[in-house]
């Protein structure tokens, strides 16, 4: 049995399919271990600034980017030489990097998170390309699947003509923690 959660934001209807009833008991380190997912150092930051900023209860995550564990980075242009389900794949690795960079400022409680409130994504994108929020749904999705209800949030979905260092996409949070 499967839980959906129907959410109305503005003109458009956004039908998130979350992770099974059964996982919801779970705990978010049980989820990722379901989902292949071990937690790892995450990736430095690429310029002169941080990956985390605090403020009162609220992480503020930098853009990150779609590193895999063995240190590739995915790049391309969606609509030109990358397919939307690599874009949606893309989206995935900066879900998961920002969920290794979690768990360093969270040194590992992932009782403390109350959930995940916005996510940007950007998509390096042609002129022509529409379908940016199906690409960001791989970083919407795998919230969904690691924090449950916790993992539904607010989002932006924007398409750029370029990324930094040529990545496909670049995924940035805020989330809402406790003490």
């Amino acid at each position: 049995m499967r839980l959906f959660c129907l959410c109305l934001n503005s003109s458009f209807l956004l039908l998130l399919l979350l992770a099974p009833v059964q996982s919801l008991t779970m705990s978010v380190s049980e989820r990722l271990k379901s989902l292949g997912v071990t937690i790892r150092a995450a990736p430095s930051p690429k310029g002169n600034y941080v990956s985390c900023v605090r403020t009162g209860n609220l992480l503020h995550l930098c853009g990150h980017i779609p590193q895999k564990d063995d240190g590739t980075i995915i790049c391309g242009r969606l609509g030109e030489d990358m397919t939307v389900k690599e874009g949606y794949e893309s989206a995935k690795w900066c879900a998961i990097n920002i969920v290794n960079t979690l768990h360093k400022e969270l040194n590992g409680d992932w009782d403390r998170v109350v959930r995940i409130v916005k996510v940007v994504g950007f998509v390096n994108s042609a002129d022509d390309f529409q379908q940016q929020p199906a690409v960001i749904n791989g970083a919407s999705d795998f919230f969904g699947d690691v924090f449950g209800p916790a993992g539904v949030h607010a989002r932006s979905a924007v398409g750029s003509n370029s990324l930094p260092l040529g990545i496909a996409t670049e995924v940035e949070a805020i989330v809402e923690i406790k003490e």
